[in-house]
This record gives C-alpha cells, sequence and structure tokens, in this order.
C-alpha cells in the first residue's frame, strides 16, 4: 500500500501539531516518505482574464484543451511528468534542468506553429518557470517545496508571453550553453531574488 499520498501525509501533520515533543521525529518521517529532488516546470497560459472576458469561458476552455494536446506530449517526450493541472496551468517534473528548458523550448516553439495556422482569437501563448530543489511530493497529486513556489511564481506571475525563467538553483544546475540566457533581479513578496531569462516567441 503506497503511503505518499494526501492521506499519510495530513495524518503524519495532525501527529506533529498534537505532539510537538515528537516533531523532529515526525518530520524526520515525512521527509523519508515525500521529499524527492525534482526539476519542476510551471507552465501557464498568457491572457485568461482578457480572452475569457472578449470570448467567454467556454472559447478558453476550449483553448485549454488544445494547449495541453500540443504539450503534454513534448512532456512525455523529454522524460517529464505531469503532476497536476490547474485552470490553465500545467505543473510537471523532470529528471534534469536541460530535459526542462528542452520541454519549454519545444512548447513555445509548437505553439508559436499552432498559431500560424488559426486565427488571432485562438493564439496561445506560453509563459513558463522552471525550479530545481527538493519538494515533498504527493505521488501524482500534489508537491509542495520552496522550488516549487519560486517556479510558480516565475511561471504565472513574472514571465511574460514567449518567456521562460529560471530560478537560481535551476540555472546552476542547468548543463550545456547558458549564453542565451539574461540574469534578472526580482522582488518576489519581499524576498529580493536572481532569476534567469530566455526569450523565444512575443
Amino acid at each position: 500500500m503506497k503511503t505518499n499520498n494526501r492521506t499519510y501525509l495530513e495524518k503524519l501533520l495532525q501527529e506533529r501539531n498534537e505532539r510537538p515533543e515528537r516533531m523532529a521525529e515526525i518530520d524526520a518521517k515525512i521527509n523519508a516518505t515525500f521529499r524527492q529532488q525534482h526539476t519542476i516546470l510551471v507552465m501557464d497560459m498568457s491572457g485568461f482574464s482578457r480572452t475569457t472576458v472578449r470570448y467567454g469561458i467556454i472559447h478558453f476552455l476550449a483553448m485549454i484543451h488544445r494547449m495541453h494536446g500540443i504539450v503534454k506530449p513534448i512532456i512525455a517526450e523529454c522524460g517529464g511528468t505531469v503532476i497536476k493541472e490547474e485552470a490553465d496551468n500545467i505543473f510537471a517534473v523532470f529528471p534534469n534542468v536541460k530535459s526542462a528548458v528542452e520541454a519549454a523550448i519545444d512548447s513555445l516553439k509548437q505553439t508559436a506553429a499552432v498559431n500560424t495556422t488559426l486565427p488571432p482569437e485562438m493564439d496561445i501563448y506560453l509563459c513558463i518557470g522552471i525550479g530545481c530543489g527538493d519538494v515533498l511530493m504527493l505521488e501524482g497529486e500534489d508537491m509542495y517545496g520552496s522550488e516549487f513556489n519560486l517556479a510558480a511564481k516565475l511561471g504565472e506571475d513574472l514571465a511574460e508571453r514567449g518567456e521562460i525563467l529560471l530560478t537560481a538553483a535551476a540555472y546552476e544546475k542547468l548543463t550545456g550553453d547558458k549564453q542565451d540566457w539574461e540574469k534578472m533581479e526580482l522582488s518576489i513578496s519581499g524576498l529580493e531574488l536572481v532569476a534567469y531569462k530566455r526569450v523565444l516567441s512575443a
């Protein structure tokens, strides 16, 4: 029976709250059960509110469906696993930063190619954030961790259409040529941090 699920995590957290004297022991159990290292990719579609107001939610849901059909096979081909989908966001993990970046680049190129065949109101634009580090992984359900939070913030809030943003940790572990990446200094929720940007399309 799998124990790396939400029910077991909530059981351990309940014990932690009720038995603070066992906090270290329970934390060790949580880490042993759930902690994994991953590269995290968070992909967001640009223009949700504007498109929905103008064309309606059904139109936008159809765009999300088309986006999934384009990017999910690319994520799989690059060795990634989709952990969850929320509205117009996709959250996936990869074995290394290079494969996540390859999936991001291929997704941007492929959506740009599809856009050339569609009317403007159906164009799909992506914003992507990538982090790398330890997360608490609920198998097939969700994940929690600082690098996940940063990747989500970069992908959902800070990346513009056609941009890939890496956390400093992800950039450090990126292998190969890094000359296409631009260093950025950002402030997120009162935190000062460094990220790295690559732009493929506008």
